[in-house]
């Protein structure tokens, strides 16, 4: 398969906790499509490396969105978004440095600035939706004082989606799955301890 080896895709990764898909299944749907290609008692990247050779690249980084953790995921999307991004608007430059500084220093402080900057995007853009990942990692979804509603489990793993999805869609269709699958790359590389910072 371009652009991912065989080597990539069947090392041992040490951030990955489920052992089969139908672990992270619970929390997603794939398409119909992707639902005939899974084999929900494989390994997760053994599911993610067959809905890569069906070029089901959404189904592909939904779960391994779901796969990785928090921060890695959500460091995922800023890595993606940063490779095709429009640099010339200062909202998503902006929320993207704000998400980074989430990744590096998860606090209550940092997220609640990711938020205020994801309402403010809109989720129109990869940025908007990294931004989105974070807010939606920790803290509270409602803004009322006192009132506390922590976020569904995996909600902020269906914005990491998003926010790579986005940001392959940006850079046109003819590099489309050139990026799918390099940002599929930076995802096993986390997966794998690593920093996913690859080019």
């Amino acid at each position: 398969m371009p652009g991912v080896s065989a080597e990539e895709l069947m090392s041992s990764p040490l951030r990955v906790k489920a052992q089969v898909a139908a672990e992270l299944l619970q929390h997603f749907d794939l398409s119909d499509a992707g639902e005939a290609i899974a084999c929900v008692d494989d390994a997760p990247l053994e599911v993610i490396k067959q809905l890569l050779l069906k070029q089901r690249y959404h189904d592909a980084v939904t779960m391994l969105a779901h796969a990785l953790p928090k921060r890695e995921a959500v460091w995922w999307a800023c890595l993606a978004t940063k490779k095709t991004m429009d640099a010339s608007l200062e909202l998503n430059v902006t929320a993207l440095a704000a998400t980074e500084q989430w990744v590096r220093e998860p606090s209550e402080k940092h997220r609640t600035l990711v938020s205020q900057l994801s309402r403010r995007a809109k989720n129109k853009s990869a940025a908007g939706w990294a931004a989105t990942a974070a807010a939606w990692s920790t803290g509270s979804m409602s803004d009322e004082e006192g009132v506390h509603v922590p976020p569904p489990d995996y909600l902020y793993a269906h914005a990491v989606a998003a926010a790579i999805t986005y940001a392959a869609l940006a850079c046109g269709e003819a590099l489309r799955a050139e990026h799918y699958q390099l940002f599929v790359r930076q995802g096993f590389d986390l997966a794998r301890g690593g920093s996913g910072e690859l080019a």
